[in-house]
């Protein structure tokens, strides 16, 4: 059996060489080897992509996530219209909406080069133009689009009826309900929904109820390392880093759960992950 860790922050993990490697060895061994490396911020993309290129079954996505709406750099535009010619870059994203923070929330908030506190976020607008100009690199690139979705999922929806990209997109770490599921597949749209390791949750019966009622072939699994570590590895009290070894525990909870074979669900997962990026199983 073969595994594809769709979405993995693997400069998160650690952020040294050799850690890295050690990451990326385990994974393999417990039999995921293939992994989508997300940039932790696009300042970080080229260290990141330098430091993995040579690494065989990791692949790149480019963007620009909600969280650095304000920050993105001066130059973030050219920077993934060249990203996205390297080898193995095969994806936009993550980029998306999050409204989920509140407005008075400090970890919202950070401060310009004037010393004045502006939203780390962004307002609305701002959020959405970005999201939209990176839906439509995407589109330009003939490239799928990695959506990252806080409590927008309505705006997410709207935009992407008109914008989605040919090659479609991908709901990260899936948080709505299997009626949005159900909604954006009515709507004809080519869109994957991928399950993190809360989906082994106890009370996310909303991804329960949409990986029971969502096409086989529209389902995808990550890690979303190094957060959402599986059940099987919490510890009470005690932040666990996910690594993309813990893809197989997903895995296996996800195979119960639709009462079919582990090893029949790990080749459809594959085939979906290298459907949607363009890559030969």
């Amino acid at each position: 059996m073969q595994f594809f860790d769709t979405h993995a922050h693997i400069g998160l993990i650690y952020d040294d060489a050799i850690s890295q490697f050690k990451v990326i060895q385990q994974a393999k061994l417990a039999g995921v080897t293939r992994i989508i490396s997300i940039n932790n911020g696009l300042h970080d993309f080229k260290k990141e992509y330098a430091a993995l290129k040579t690494t065989k079954g990791i692949y790149h996505a480019v963007g620009v996530s909600p969280s650095e709406v304000v920050t993105p750099g001066r130059d973030w535009l050219s920077v993934i219209q060249e990203s996205v010619k390297l080898p193995n870059v095969v994806a936009i994203g993550e980029t998306g909406l999050d409204y989920s923070l509140k407005k008075d929330d400090k970890d919202r908030f950070l401060r310009n080069e004037n010393g004045h506190r502006i939203m780390k976020f962004g307002d609305k607008k701002s959020q959405i133009e970005l999201f939209i100009t990176q839906l439509e690199l995407a589109h330009k690139y003939s490239l799928p689009v990695i959506i990252h979705n806080r409590d927008a999922g309505q705006d997410i929806f709207d935009i992407l009826k008109t914008r989605i990209p040919e090659k479609g997109a991908i709901f990260h770490c899936y948080s709505e309900d299997a009626a949005y599921a159900k909604k954006c597949l009515d709507a004809g749209m080519n869109v994957y929904f991928s399950f993190a390791g809360n989906l082994t949750y106890r009370n996310a019966r909303n991804l329960h109820e949409t990986v029971m009622c969502v096409p086989h072939d529209r389902i995808l699994i990550e890690t979303e390392s190094p957060f959402m570590a599986p059940a099987e590895y919490q510890k009470p009290g005690k932040k666990v880093r996910a690594m993309p070894a813990y893809l197989v525990s997903t895995a296996k909870f996800m195979a119960e759960m639709l009462d079919m074979d582990l090893e029949k669900l790990s080749e459809q997962l594959w085939t979906n992950s290298c459907r949607i990026f363009n890559l030969p199983e």
